[in-house]
């Protein structure tokens, strides 16, 4: 009772769901089945104006049907909608707000739509919630971004409607759970229907409704990096990487991002890695997608243990060959999870690398332009210190240990440090400088009225930068000013790089706060694709004994 006398109701989230259930019952049959003809009608007795909605959209898997059937809606029936996902990749996503079927957008990753984004949010057609990470969109979906309706995809369902999402399950549990937990409607599409699955990856009780989709959902090989396309710079980066800062601090637990700077690498840790006797001491526990480029490195011993995001077209034998290497199920197949491989990057992995798109003079960093919004994807979470981490390894203390006092807050307290680690060309897509006055993100909190410009790695977090002019260790600076003056050392003919001063770079280099190829012994003239393991997809095949199946696009053979 309510201190006025009158019941207050606790229930009024479920009784609107069944409410809406009810509206769209005459559509769903046998094992919550739906036929896909009906899709359209079903979404519009389900979903209300303002609603704020899930579309699995992971930067892998798709649920393009569903995705597809939303933008079918009468618009008077349903428009305004607050879509709250984790990627945007394909343009029905974005022609949602082209209609005005939807209106706000809270998200992790744009992708090939980046552009679009940005476009759209110039134009007014969309409006931007925040630009976020997965782990910290993930937690707003249990707290003030919480999905009303989910439009899910799985490879299988059975007649109950138990779904087995397997090697690609991604983002599908959180999902499910945030929504179904807080009384919402959760529909998914499958490939199939089934009288048995593999596994039950989400209940049928979970479950609303399910339709076979006219065709497999859309999955994009995302991680897929063909090694011939590997440039003697990149192959330089790698060097310095592995020379500079793998077998510097002796790296075993690791996070690499997306990019053929890091698949470089990977590629060189039977080569260059195992030269370097840096076998057992680095890359032993990853948190990383089935990278076709670690085939190698696996079959050479390198690493112990991998904890996928989601999964990566073709690697699906390879995987369940090595269930030593991966989490793999006993159905025999790879079960992700990018939720929980989010908080492994963060909290116990001891170095992130990755790349961006811009580097301010501090340090800062996005991949958030005026005319590009890519997203951040999991690179702030991966790419930051955390401060709730209390366990210690090796190279997290001395990376600590390095840092200097910038600030007496913790008085005379020692603390490790994670290692963040930019890899970048000095000049980017298009002969763009990476390394600039002022990041574009301040243009776009302009345009899109933020309250702050979108950075993905703040200066503080980021501990090294690495270019083909060598690596700064801005760990090592003592203060604002090394570390600024350190950054023009490996800035390279750019606007910011062309302010260096040799005298004071030299300096650096004798405090070891910069270091060239020089400095550490790297021989630029043995850059060249020699030092890849594997120079083709054709080779990755023949590596992994013929159990990776490349996506047709990757074959030229």
């Amino acid at each position: 009772m309510s201190t006025n006398g009158t019941e207050k109701k606790w229930d009024r989230r479920s009784a609107d769901t069944a409410e809406r259930m009810a509206a769209a019952a005459r559509f769903i049959g046998p094992g919550k089945q739906f036929k896909p003809e009906d899709t359209v009608a079903l979404l519009e007795a389900v979903i209300r104006p303002g609603d704020r909605v899930n579309i699995e959209g992971n930067n892998q898997k798709q649920a393009d049907f569903l995705a597809e059937c939303l933008n079918k809606v009468d618009k008077s029936k349903i428009h305004d909608l607050h879509m709250v996902q984790s990627a945007v990749p394909l343009p029905v996503h974005l022609d949602l707000f082209e209609t005005g079927i939807a209106k706000k957008l809270d998200f992790a990753f744009g992708g090939p739509q980046a552009g679009r984004v940005a476009q759209f949010i110039r134009e007014g057609k969309m409006e931007l919630g925040a630009i976020h990470t997965y782990l910290e969109l993930f937690s707003r979906y249990f707290l003030d971004l919480t999905p009303k309706v989910s439009l899910i995809c799985a490879y299988k369902a059975d007649r109950k409607g138990n779904l087995y999402t397997g090697f690609n399950t991604e983002d599908t549990p959180t999902i499910v759970e945030a929504t179904k937990f807080s009384q919402g409607i959760v529909i998914a599409q499958v490939n199939e229907i089934v009288d048995e699955l593999p596994r039950v990856d989400i209940p049928a009780d979970w479950i609303d409704a399910v339709v076979q989709s006219p065709k497999p959902f859309f999955i994009e090989p995302l991680f897929t990096r063909d090694p011939a396309l590997i440039t003697d710079n990149q192959i330089l980066l790698a060097m310095l990487c592995l020379k500079g800062i793998y077998a510097e601090y002796e790296v075993k637990r690791l996070n690499h991002g997306i990019g053929f700077l890091t698949s470089a690498i990977e590629l060189m840790l039977p080569t260059y890695g195992n030269e370097l006797g840096l076998k057992g001491k680095i890359c032993t526990h990853m948190a990383l997608n089935p990278h076709p480029t670690m085939i190698p490195a696996i079959e050479d011993g390198w690493v112990e243990q991998i904890h996928c995001f989601g999964g990566e077209l073709g690697m699906e034998k390879f995987v369940a060959a090595h269930p030593d290497v991966f989490f793999v199920g006993p159905d025999g197949s790879l079960r992700s999870n990018r939720a929980y491989s989010q908080a492994a990057g963060q909290f116990a992995c001891d170095m992130f690398i990755g790349g961006t798109l811009q580097i301010d003079k501090y340090g800062n960093s996005s991949t958030a332009t005026a005319n590009r919004v890519a997203g951040f994807g999991g690179a702030p979470n991966m790419g930051s210190d955390s401060h709730g981490r209390r366990h210690s390894t090796e190279a997290w203390l001395k990376c600590g240990a390095e840092q200097p006092t910038l600030d007496r807050t913790l008085g005379n307290m020692p603390r490790g440090k994670k290692l963040v680690v930019q890899g970048v060309e000095t000049f980017g897509e298009g002969r763009q400088p990476v390394f600039v006055e002022e990041l574009d993100a301040w243009k776009l909190a302009k345009n899109a009225n933020l309250p702050l410009p979108p950075v993905m790695i703040y200066a503080d977090d980021l501990t090294h930068i690495v270019t083909e002019e060598g690596i700064a260790y801005l760990n090592r600076a003592p203060d604002i000013e090394a570390r600024m003056a350190a950054i023009r050392a490996v800035a390279g003919y750019t606007e910011i790089g062309l302010k260096a001063d040799p005298a004071e770079t030299k300096r650096l280099r004798e405090q070891r706060i910069v270091m060239t190829p020089e400095d550490l012994g790297v021989d630029r003239k043995r850059a060249d694709r020699s030092m890849l393991a594997a120079r083709s997809i054709q080779d990755l095949v023949t590596w992994s004994g013929g159990l990776y199946n490349p996506p047709a696009r990757f074959r030229n053979w």
